[in-house]
């Protein structure tokens, strides 16, 4: 699904008690200084008008179809309006909340799978109060692929990956425990996110041939098998069955040394074996513009790499830069169509 001339960004409003309200409101106040991708907020409009107020704002929002969206946008905040209510305050969710965070994705995506919007980007949620109201996907990222699948019928794999303009890592194996990590992580599993990853950083970024640096499980990437055979089992074959493939994959490297400036410039993208592995080394690198990008989907996702803050929220103390980030990279992937996954 290739981007069209004219559709703006489809912003979810994300845990309206959280920051999300509070950085759109800031991005579209500063749009111009900020130099924002045009974009429009599924949510309550009276909600966010009163946020607005709440934080000093005086600006106008104007309820509009996704189409109207990119001429109103340099005029009055654009919002699509969701059927219900939303009361939440600042760090206090309610109970509507979960109805309107999950309201906003199923809308954004319905919008940009029919052709009426760009790209999705995601404001944070607070997945407790979503479990609270019955919602049984793990995250964000699962129910997307959900919600893909529904409307594509077609079997979806989503894959995280953390972009930034220093670093981009994925993660292969994301929340769950370390100890589960080993039984979880599988050649497989390794093999069709690295193939995932090299189609869509060439589709959606237009890197020709992307440089995958595949981190080994273990120190020192396991050490011959002195510190654990998992790179030897399971890591290297899935190395060579991506390059048999025609990625260029190399690996299992020590994470250690993987992630300093002069390493980085040797890839594109480091496949990481779990969680921290992958998310330590961004967040300490670009812990305020780091972009969450969901690949593998038929549309593009990004979200900023944060949560919903409650204790900053409503205080205009939130830094926009990881959603400001979020919005003008999914404009830039949205210009770009990958290829089926064979």
């Amino acid at each position: 699904m290739s981007h069209a001339a004219g559709l703006a960004l489809a912003l979810t409003l994300g845990e309206p008690a959280g920051i999300g309200p509070d950085l759109t409101l800031a991005i579209w106040h500063r749009r111009r200084e900020l130099q924002a991708p045009p974009f429009y907020v599924v949510g309550d409009p009276d909600f966010l008008a009163t946020r607005a107020r709440a934080l000093g704002h005086d600006l106008p929002v104007r309820r509009v179809t996704p189409r109207q969206a990119v001429d109103v946008f340099a005029t009055a905040l654009p919002v699509v309006p969701l059927q219900s209510r939303v009361t939440a305050t600042p760090g206090q969710p309610d109970d509507t909340s979960a109805a309107a965070a999950i309201g906003a994705i199923d809308r954004t995506v319905a919008d940009v799978m029919a052709g009426e919007a760009a790209a999705v980007v995601t404001n944070p949620i607070a997945k407790s109060v979503l479990y609270r109201a019955g919602f049984t996907d793990p995250g964000h990222t699962e129910y997307l692929a959900r919600l893909a699948e529904r409307a594509t019928g077609r079997p979806v794999m989503p894959v995280m990956m953390l972009w930034s303009p220093e670093l981009a890592v994925v993660p292969v194996t994301i929340h769950i425990p370390l100890k589960d990590v080993i039984a979880q992580l599988t050649t497989r599993l390794i093999v069709d996110t690295g193939r995932i990853v090299a189609r869509d950083m060439a589709a959606r970024f237009g890197i020709a041939r992307p440089r995958l640096a595949v981190a080994g499980l273990n120190p020192h990437a396991g050490e011959d098998g002195t510190l654990g055979r998992e790179d030897i089992e399971i890591v290297a074959p899935a190395v060579a069955a991506l390059r048999a493939e025609g990625i260029d994959a190399r690996g299992p490297l020590p994470a250690d040394t993987m992630f300093h400036a002069a390493a980085r410039a040797t890839y594109d993208v480091a496949l990481c074996m779990y969680h921290d592995q992958a998310l330590i080394p961004i967040k300490t690198l670009a812990f305020d513009h780091g972009v969450n990008a969901t690949l593998g989907l038929p549309f593009v996702r990004t979200s900023p790499d944060h949560g919903t803050a409650f204790d900053l929220a409503g205080t205009g103390r939130a830094d926009p830069s990881s959603l400001l980030a979020a919005l003008k990279l999914a404009a830039r992937l949205s210009t770009r169509t990958p290829a089926p996954v064979s």
